[in-house]
């Protein structure tokens, strides 16, 4: 078996293996491409994107700068998903992420991680674990998405919060480690922030 073989089985591989390296720069220039283009370059923009993600549907955007180890080869993303600045997606795995999910400022979902026993850690050695976040989500400033977790559709992750483990849709949840803090309910179609209600009348 190759090591991206392995890799692709999610099995431990040596992510220096040449082959790997090689596809993987082929990703990065099209990454720098995009990085690069100005403010007004909203269709090369658009095509860049289209070259670069495994999937990306209609209306989906991303704020450069954009960071990911494949340049978003291995990422699916939904229709009219939204990325703020600074995205890291380290996806040597897959990356799944549904429609209208929106991500904030800075957030990094990883799909890789290094064993824990140090002799061969030190042998640059990687496996990798795919992640999966819901339609409708929000990941607020900050988030950090840890290898194999899946996210419920319509589940807002509070800003700085690092998900470790699994979290079900139509929550909220907070913290480091992440955690449910309360589900999404009737509170949240009066108010829009601690008191402050929604003017839905005017809106």
């Amino acid at each position: 078996m190759t090591q991206k073989e392995r890799m692709e089985k999610g099995l431990v591989y040596y992510c220096n293996d040449e082959s790997i390296l090689s596809d993987q720069a082929l990703c990065l220039e099209k990454q720098y491409d995009y990085n690069a283009t100005r403010p007004l370059e909203s269709k090369k923009r658009e095509m860049l994107l289209k070259e670069m993600f495994a999937e990306i549907g209609e209306g989906t955007y991303i704020e450069p700068p954009l960071h990911s180890n494949w340049g978003g080869k291995n990422t699916h993303l939904g229709k009219m998903v939204y990325a703020n600045f600074n995205l890291t997606l380290v996806d040597d795995a897959d990356i799944y992420i549904g429609d209208y999910t929106m991500l904030g400022p800075n957030v990094v979902i990883a799909t890789a991680g290094h064993p824990i026993d140090p002799e061969l850690r030190a042998k640059a050695t990687q496996y990798n674990k795919p992640v999966h976040i819901g339609k409708n989500c929000w990941l607020g400033a900050g988030v950090i998405v840890m290898p194999g977790v899946s996210i419920g559709d319509n589940t807002v992750i509070g800003a700085g919060s690092i998900v470790t483990k699994d979290i079900p849709a139509n929550v909220v949840a907070v913290g480091n480690p992440c955690r449910v803090m309360r589900p999404v309910g009737e509170k949240d179609k009066k108010y829009f922030f601690k008191n402050e209600e929604i003017d839905w009348e005017n809106l």
